[in-house]
């Protein structure tokens, strides 16, 4: 395995063939990443039509080539863009001065993928060029520590000016922290209610998020203080609920808007995602089989007017990239992945209108 600064001293070799300066130099490198099965390497690109990018991704594999030799393996290179002016995204809470935008992810039952969007949806901005951060709010059930293989992973924490401030996780390009990272994996919280609310309000106000364009919250399934003590404590830009297209989901889902339609709460359901659509084996890419019923998400979408932001289909690369890891939307390669990216630029779209079109929300007042 190959040091970071082994990499870049490789990386500096590389000249921009148009502004005559290394990419490292320049700040094209964004991200570096090596491991037993290779290196990984992402680059930032200012504009989407940059004509010169696909002769300086052959020149950084022939460069990490010849310089550290034939074992040097270039595993993946991934570009993202640069991304939209700041004007276009705005602040919305005072808690979180450096967040532009936080968006809850919520469901109305367990079991339907909540948190494999969440985390997805998350790296999937990062990609597109957004400055992204992960919370993880499913307090009794955190399950990203695991989708992120970083189970043993303990933040720092700091005293700055007489304030214990929390550094979170930083992978992928994303900034992550759960509660997951404060117990053994083994144990269970068993908690009541306000100190479960009270853990959320800590990991919001002590967590050097520094400044984000999405801060995504994997709330947990249902209707619970959690829920509450998040719109109490922050302005929610918007929310988004999961379901799967079973009515057994579906009926659930609509608690799940009705929650964050109420008069009291009144933040913006800005879409669904419908998780397991169909399933796709791998051997037959073009058959969908509709094993949760079809079209679910899409009819209830009609009738609550609520955008569909796009429809995941039930693959095993979605799985296994939870598992190891590695999250499918990482692989440029995966139809998956590509679904993943879509929901990202979806989500984007239906932010920006509703920024345009509501005023921002307010946090909710308890007398």
């Amino acid at each position: 395995m190959f040091t970071e600064e082994q990499i870049k001293n490789a990386l500096e070799k590389v000249i921009h063939p148009e502004k005559k300066e290394n990419i490292i130099s320049l700040g094209i490198v964004q991200q570096i990443e090596s491991d037993d099965t290779g290196i990984t390497i992402t680059l930032l690109k200012e504009k989407a039509s940059d004509p010169f990018f696909s002769s300086i991704k052959s020149n950084i594999t022939k460069a990490i080539k010849d310089t550290l030799g034939s074992d040097a393996v270039v595993k993946e290179i991934r570009v993202i863009e640069k991304s939209k002016p700041a004007e276009e995204i705005r602040a919305v809470d005072d808690n979180l001065p450096g967040v532009k935008n936080i968006i809850a992810v919520a469901s109305g039952k367990g079991g339907v993928g909540k948190s494999t969007i969440a985390l997805n949806l998350a790296i999937g901005l990062s990609l597109k060029g957004y400055k992204t951060g992960l919370l993880d709010a499913d307090i009794f059930g955190p399950s990203v520590p695991v989708m992120l293989d970083v189970k043993d992973f303990r933040p720092q924490v700091k005293n700055i000016n007489g304030k214990d401030i929390i550094a979170p996780l930083e992978k992928y390009g994303i900034k992550v922290l759960s509660i997951g990272f404060f117990v053994e994996p083994d144990s269970a919280v068993v908690w009541r209610g306000p100190m479960a609310s009270n853990f959320l309000k800590q990991m919001l106000s002590m967590t050097d998020w520094g400044n984000l364009d999405y801060l995504i919250i994997d709330l947990p399934p249902g209707t619970s203080d959690i829920h509450l003590t998040l719109v109490q404590e922050v302005a929610v830009t918007g929310a988004i609920i999961v379901s799967t297209p079973q009515e057994v989901a579906l009926a659930d889902a609509v608690k799940g808007i009705a929650m964050f339609r109420n008069e009291k709460i009144n933040v913006p359901v800005i879409g669904i995602v419908e998780n397991m659509s169909w399933f796709t084996p791998a051997e037959l890419p073009s058959n969908r089989y509709y094993i949760f019923g079809k079209e679910g998400c899409r009819a209830l979408s009609e009738k609550m007017n609520v955008p569909l932001l796009g429809q995941i289909p039930l693959v095993q690369s979605i799985r296994e990239g939870c598992d190891t890891g590695r999250p499918v939307v990482l692989d440029s390669n995966n139809p998956a992945s590509e679904a993943f990216l879509a929901l990202a630029e979806k989500v984007v779209e239906k932010v920006s209108e509703r920024n345009k079109n509501i005023k921002p929300t307010e946090r909710v007042k308890i007398n």
